[in-house]
């Protein structure tokens, strides 16, 4: 069984973050080790809500792994939320990067153009230096616009895409990943490029207009689980993009219309059935 380090916050209420990366990564078969950046009573689209900062036990906790001598198959970041908390993240990879362990990074710093509350452009030049450590990133257009000093679009071709890929390869991760792309009206999906065969992959789908929190997530933890099990990236990618369309679609249904999270406990056993039908079916 392969084992996924993810470092994240726990949102107590609100699907996001390590709530959607623990049961989704455990119900593709991987054994999944949570190692939490903060702690907060709902995510940040509430009102009010608390936040502890778990930043001074990521260390204490790393030191015990090491002393048990754990390893992992990969290590999978998302939303963390200080200076501080990359920091420990980058020591974490040093400290338990195995020869074939996967870095996967989701450098979660805004959207729609913007930074998101409370970050600033000291902590953008962080999260390009953690991209800088990993096998694989997945930023939206915002996120990656940030990053490489260019001018967010929102309506974009593939030109412009394809720019923006060559300067985030150009922060060194093996393969950069950008989420949110429209080619064509009506349409989104992923562009990705592979820097050791300088191929570049597209896959796009219908748009579903509307936006819930956690999609992102839902999306990442999806595709480092189909990758963990054998699938080429290009086709995790694929999957991951339909399971997150679908499980929205699902959502819209819901006669509590709940607009703080998607309903993916409704749409695991389909997540399973996409992986079974690849060439690299669950055991």
């Amino acid at each position: 069984m392969k084992k996924v380090l993810t470092i994240q916050d726990i949102s107590c209420l609100g699907k996001c973050s390590l709530t959607i990366a623990l049961p989704i990564l455990s119900a593709l078969g991987m054994e999944t080790v949570i190692l939490p950046t903060a702690l907060l009573s709902t995510h940040t689209m509430f009102k009010n809500f608390t936040c502890l900062d778990l930043v001074d036990q990521m260390e204490p906790i790393a030191r015990h792994w090491k002393s048990e001598g754990v390893t992992f198959d990969a290590i999978y970041t998302g939303y963390l939320g200080t200076v501080a908390h990359v920091d420990k993240v980058k020591q974490l990879f040093r400290d338990f990067r195995g020869r074939d362990t996967l870095i996967f990074v989701d450098p979660v710093i805004g959207d729609y153009g913007r930074l998101y509350p409370a970050f600033d452009m000291d902590y953008v030049r962080k999260n390009r230096e953690l991209c800088a450590e990993a096998d694989i990133i997945v930023p939206n257009i915002t996120e990656a616009a940030f990053m490489t000093g260019m001018e967010y679009r929102e309506e974009h071709d593939e030109n412009y895409i394809k720019a923006m890929l060559q300067r985030l390869e150009a922060l060194g991760a093996k393969v950069s990943v950008l989420t949110g792309v429209s080619l064509e009206p009506g349409m989104i999906g992923v562009m990705g490029y592979d820097r050791q065969s300088g191929e570049h992959f597209t896959y796009q789908r219908p748009r579903i207009g509307t936006v819930y929190h956690g999609t992102g997530d839902l999306f990442s933890s999806t595709c480092i689980g189909a990758i963990l099990k054998g699938m080429d990236w290009r086709e995790a990618m694929r999957v991951a993009a339909d399971y997150t369309a679908r499980t929205i679609e699902v959502t819209l249904h819901n006669p509590d219309k709940p607009w703080y999270g998607v309903d993916f406990e409704k749409t695991l056993p389909e997540l399973l059935a996409m992986q079974a039908a690849t060439e690299q079916p669950f055991p």
